[in-house]
């Protein structure tokens, strides 16, 4: 018996003595990752075949150069395009993480790949802040946030719930609408979504700058869509959410919303509420919500219309149109998800919204013509056809100016290229700090560039073409070049007291 417990105590002794030789693989993966380099166990063959891991500013001096020059360009331009904005260093840093390096084909717990354990951490995690950002009970409604943008999240959401030709209604393009809700001409099916299902627009009422309301629902009543659009890309008005819930439940149609330009002011609830009426809710997440560049579904728990909404839409996803989600953008969305919960994200964007309306009451003082006649949200579109010069041009003057927005079409315009109006947008720069006052001057600085504009018109002389002018003003013979510089002068003056987050 002594013999026996001898044995076994010498066999645990030489087990013990075997475990505290093998040196642990955590103390050698730390090191590694904190050096930089091999430990110094590794032969001399490896360390002559590892690859070298350098900054961008050394690996790559060009394409350092070409971030270099578009911060600078950020840091003194007025950036005032209505779906642009300047996410946080926050953001930055998970976009910039290890998870851009990890492949993760699937839905959490369910996925295609080994290795995902901390991913799906991840990913559960921005599931559970998309839905309190939005204030939206999970027993109810679901989300997926694995789309890559807002267009592929419209084209999922038509892939779970729609056949090939079904027939689908959202607001014209020329209207204000967005190009993935079906825009089409009569000489082609111009978006993807007007190739694959038949396409019926809403418009404007002109004369009031609205939603035609009435019209959408004769049209309806006819057409017998299956998926009615609500959202937009051009308008500066809320929906009228419980009007086009009666219209869809008369023609039996999915209610869908695009609230990819106002997502950050539905989160902190200064308009209007779109879930308390539709059925699905898509959108992007770099616009409003100033996160990184990515898309979110948002659907009802319940059936609709005899369809289970999560396993369609997930399906659509992937495997139907994804292959494995971008990860790193998914940490970017939950850090902003977390921020868009505080205080100061509802703070800031309420002065979005006041510093919209003080910019768009500016331009009704100096004479501008606003479809609608304002505002409710982070957009102005201003109608330049009452002053005989479109929005091409304007935007061209600007620009060299560095103001930076964008042409835009306005009711009753022709061509999309030559469009009437501009489109001016309030949250990049209330991120930067500016308030009412700045933005009053933002209007001025805006009038100022199309005065030149129309100036500059006029010294074009025997070609009304688009392209002529655009050359004209690049030249050396442009006669307007001190006035443009004076504006740049000023605009710069402005814009470089107010820092960019993250920069």
């Amino acid at each position: 018996m002594e013999m026996a417990s001898t044995s076994l105590m010498l066999k645990a002794c030489n087990l013990q003595v075997k475990l505290n030789s093998v040196k642990p693989c955590r103390a050698q993966v730390e090191g590694s990752l904190v050096t930089g380099r091999p430990s110094s166990s590794v032969s001399a063959s490896v360390l002559e075949n590892s690859l070298v891991d350098h900054g961008l500013s050394e690996a790559d001096p060009e394409v350092s150069s070409i971030i270099k020059k578009e911060k600078e360009r950020q840091f003194k331009s007025l950036e005032l395009i209505a779906s642009e904005n300047f996410t946080s260093r926050a953001v930055m840093e998970a976009v910039g993480s290890c998870l851009t390096n990890k492949y993760s084909e699937g839905l959490p717990g369910k996925r295609y790949y080994g290795g995902n354990e901390y991913i799906d951490e991840l990913e559960i995690l921005c599931q559970k802040r998309a839905l309190a950002a939005f204030h939206l009970d999970k027993k109810k409604w679901g989300i997926n946030v694995q789309p890559l943008s807002g267009s592929p999240a419209n084209f999922e959401v038509y892939t779970a719930i729609l056949n090939p030709h079904d027939r689908i209604m959202g607001l014209d393009l020329p209207h204000g609408g967005h190009l993935s809700h079906g825009f089409m001409t009569p000489k082609r099916r111009v978006s993807g979504t007007s190739i694959y299902f038949e396409s019926m627009p809403y418009r404007l009422d002109e004369s009031t700058g609205l939603v035609d309301y009435d019209m959408l629902e004769k049209t309806a009543t006819l057409f017998r869509p299956k998926l009615i659009i609500a959202g937009a890309s051009a308008y500066p008005r809320d929906f009228d959410y419980p009007r086009m819930r009666k219209i869809a439940d008369a023609v039996g149609a999915f209610l869908m919303m695009d609230m990819a330009h106002i997502s950050g002011l539905v989160a902190a609830s200064v308009v209007a509420n779109p879930f308390e009426y539709c059925d699905i809710v898509t959108t992007t997440t770099h616009k409003s919500l100033r996160g990184p560049r990515g898309g979110m579904i948002f659907f009802k728990k319940d059936p609709v219309l005899g369809v289970d909404l999560e396993s369609a839409i997930n399906n659509a996803v992937f495997p139907g149109l994804q292959g494995g989600p971008h990860n790193h953008t998914i940490g970017g969305l939950a850090v902003c998800l977390k921020h868009a919960q505080s205080p100061e994200f509802k703070a800031y964007q309420n002065q979005v919204v006041s510093n919209c309306r003080a910019l768009a009451n500016r331009l009704v003082e100096l004479g501008y013509t606003l479809v609608s006649g304002g505002t409710d949200n982070h957009l102005v579109l201003v109608d330049l056809r009452p002053l005989g010069i479109d929005g091409a041009r304007v935007e061209k003057i600007l620009d060299m100016a560095s103001i930076t927005l964008n042409k835009n079409s306005v009711p009753g315009d022709k061509s999309a290229l030559v469009p009437g109006g501009i489109r001016i947008g309030s949250p990049a720069m209330t991120t930067r700090g500016f308030k009412e006052k700045e933005f009053i001057a933002i209007a001025d600085f805006i009038h100022e560039g199309v005065q030149i504009t129309i100036d500059a018109k006029g010294l074009v002389s025997g070609s009304s073409k688009l392209q002529e002018f655009l050359k004209f003003a690049a030249s050396s013979d442009f006669l307007l070049t001190d006035k443009v510089s004076s504006l740049c002068s000023r605009v710069e003056a402005l814009t470089t007291q107010f820092p960019i987050p993250g920069a």
